[in-house]
């Protein structure tokens, strides 16, 4: 019997995408290979951004760089690609990382670079869920259905 593919967020897994460079594997969700077959997705670096990139917020619709750029467009093409996969694996659930603006599902930064946060969703998440595409993050795991 094959497992069930899910996104996930392939900074979780050791991947070195996230906005600095650094590495975030996280086991818990590494381990989720056990059930599930884990579909790593970067949508930052799908959409064109290379690694590092200076930090990112959403700011109503547009997403900005803590430079002052926008770079909405480099996160809608990232969502494009990301969700291009999701329908290319069948993948009806994604693990991925809380509060990004690409990844974060239900809380994100405002957009001010104050660390202050805001009920919303990541370009990516948004996507996905339009798509009736399960969605959780690192701390709500147990919503895996």
């Amino acid at each position: 019997m094959s497992k069930e593919p899910i996104l996930v967020s392939a900074c979780f897994l050791g991947i070195k995408c996230r906005y600095n460079g650094e590495i975030n594997t996280n086991e818990a969700i590494a381990s989720l290979r056990e059930k599930y077959e884990l579909i790593p997705v970067c949508p930052e670096v799908l959409g064109g951004l290379v690694t590092p990139r200076p930090a990112a917020e959403r700011l109503g619709e547009l997403v900005v760089n803590k430079e002052g750029e926008d770079v909405t467009s480099y996160f809608k093409l990232g969502a494009e690609r990301t969700a291009a996969i999701a329908l290319e694996h069948g993948c009806q659930q994604a693990v991925l990382k809380a509060q990004s603006p690409s990844c974060g599902c239900g809380i994100i930064y405002d957009g001010t670079f104050s660390g202050k946060k805001i009920a919303g969703n990541g370009v990516t998440a948004a996507k996905l869920l339009a798509m009736n595409i399960n969605v959780v993050n690192e701390n709500t795991l147990q919503s895996l259905k």
